[in-house]
């Protein structure tokens, strides 16, 4: 690829504008954000809301937020799966 070629649209995700990260609340609740990169979502905890983030643009509509599932919790998943392989090494 020459440095004259664009990669192909939707190939590469937008990052949100920090600054913009900075100033945003929650809709309903008015609470802070928090951003995760991983899903390109933007996670009110009180609201148990995940609001989409589509081509670095934050999709504030409740209507548009993933319901947080409350027995999912990824850490306390990410703790049990160590705790897991902990117990099965030699």
């Amino acid at each position: 690829m020459h440095g004259t070629e664009k990669p192909a649209a939707g190939s590469v995700e937008r990052e949100v504008d920090p600054k913009l990260l900075e100033i945003l609340v929650c809709p309903l609740t008015k609470a802070p954000l928090t951003y995760d990169r991983a899903r390109s979502e933007l996670v009110s905890e009180q609201a148990r809301l995940a609001f989409p983030i589509r081509d670095g643009v934050p999709i504030m509509l409740p209507d548009e937020a993933r319901q947080l599932d409350d027995d999912a919790d990824p850490v306390a998943e990410g703790r049990a799966a160590l705790t897991v392989n902990r117990a099965d090494a030699p």
